[in-house]
């Protein structure tokens, strides 16, 4: 047991990487609870199931239109330095959205602008932490791991975090989501000043930030397993993901419950996830990831299908569980096949693609999602999502074999497989 333990979180043995565990496993619980906090006052002040929506646009967007510029900003530019700015930028935010909670003068404009401000400061954040995690790995070979433990984290986060928010918000309000997100921050940067980072070589800034934008386009898309796998995770957040927009809803006319039924749903989605999460960690190497890509896309439909069609708080509960763990294990293990496959140089720039497809296409979804929700309802807007998906996972499936054929050799040099 303990050895397994030991193989499950190997990635920890690395100091830089066990500061940034910790100190983001504090910050992100904090994170949760201001975007459960966020929504809910969205649902509060205005009681529209759109305007929901609109909010997820707004907060989103600008993942869509900067994440390819940030991409190139973090290939140039020193991402430690990046990180430790951007979570600053995130600590005043939530600070400024205490404060006008507390004084009483929050208004919705208010929390629209907050989630416009802190999408800008996403887009550049996490192109810059997801490429920084192989700067933190010393040996290659446990980068999947990384990124697995890195999931399990968020995920872990997310089970406590929304379960927190909804019993806070119940009896004390918003506000205090707002106020323990603004001291979580403070332990995140604290963990980036520990740590003892080598400057690697910087790309040459000579070009032109679209000629650098142009070739980050050209690679991911030119690269068939890049693109296919970009591609379905676009799609499944563009018509999956949004489905957070509609838990309140879910919550409140769907179970008749209140923040304390929102809180559990959103807990047991990161439950889900969380166990997702570990599955991956526990893998010893990424051999068999690019079949689970599809089988995991297919497990998120599904779960978001049963859960529309369900009435019944702790059965919703259970089948948001497999929503939870299908959606991780998609993200998660697309990520780690790009980050292996990807040249260094242009990590970055994958990485903001990657981003703008998990990311940054779901402002569209929330958007659309509202809009069909507000006439449809939200449990029909749920299975057209979901069966979507499960149409997604089908066609990349269908294209698994001319996918190995291209990945097998870059494996083998990079010592992943044996040749021959």
């Amino acid at each position: 047991m303990i050895t397994h333990l030991k193989h499950t979180f190997r990635s920890l043995k690395y100091r830089n990487y066990r500061l940034f565990f910790f100190g983001q496993s504090i910050s992100l619980i904090g994170t949760w609870m201001q975007q459960i906090a966020m929504i809910w006052l969205v649902y509060r002040l205005t009681n529209s199931v759109f305007l929901l929506g609109f909010y997820g646009f707004c907060s989103q967007i600008p993942m869509f239109v900067l994440a390819p510029f940030t991409g190139v900003i973090s290939d140039r530019y020193n991402r430690y330095f990046i990180m430790i700015g951007t979570q600053i930028s995130s600590l005043l935010q939530a600070l400024i959205l205490a404060i006008l909670f507390y004084t009483g003068t929050i208004q919705i404009w208010h929390l629209f602008v907050a989630g416009i401000y802190l999408g800008c400061v996403n887009a550049l954040d996490i192109p810059a932490r997801q490429s920084f995690v192989i700067d933190m790995i010393e040996e290659r070979k446990d980068l999947g791991n990384a990124i697995a433990i890195n999931s399990s984290m968020v995920n872990g986060a997310r089970l406590l975090g929304p379960a927190i928010a909804g019993i806070l918000i119940a009896t004390t309000g918003e506000g205090a989501c707002f106020l323990l997100n603004t001291l979580s921050y403070f332990f995140v940067i604290s963990s980036l000043l520990m740590m003892s980072v080598t400057p690697r070589e910087m790309q040459t800034r000579h070009s032109h930030i679209f000629q650098g934008l142009k070739e980050g386009f050209s690679y991911t898309f030119g690269f068939v397993p890049i693109r296919y796998i970009i591609l379905l995770l676009g799609l499944v957040s563009l018509m999956g993901m949004p489905y957070t927009i509609l838990m309140p809803v879910f919550a409140t006319q769907i179970l008749h419950g209140g923040p304390h039924t929102f809180g559990f749903l959103m807990g047991s989605l990161g439950l889900g996830a969380f166990i997702g999460a570990l599955y991956l960690a526990g893998r010893k190497n990424v051999l068999g990831l690019l079949k689970v890509i599809p089988i995991a896309a297919a497990t998120f439909g599904l779960g978001l299908i049963a859960f529309a069609l369900s009435r019944l708080f702790y059965l919703s509960l259970v089948l948001l569980l497999f929503v939870g763990l299908g959606m991780i294990i998609e993200l998660a293990a697309s990520n780690t096949i790009i980050q292996t496959l990807v040249d260094d140089n242009k990590r970055g720039r994958v990485m903001s693609i990657y981003t703008m497809a998990f990311m940054g296409t779901a402002p569209f979804g929330s958007l659309l999602t509202g809009k069909v929700a507000s006439m449809l309802g939200a449990p029909n807007t749920l299975i057209f999502g979901g069966i979507l998906c499960i149409v997604g996972s089908v066609f990349f499936w269908s294209k698994l074999s001319e996918i190995r054929r291209i990945v097998r050799p870059i494996y083998v040099k990079l010592g992943i497989i044996p040749e021959g």
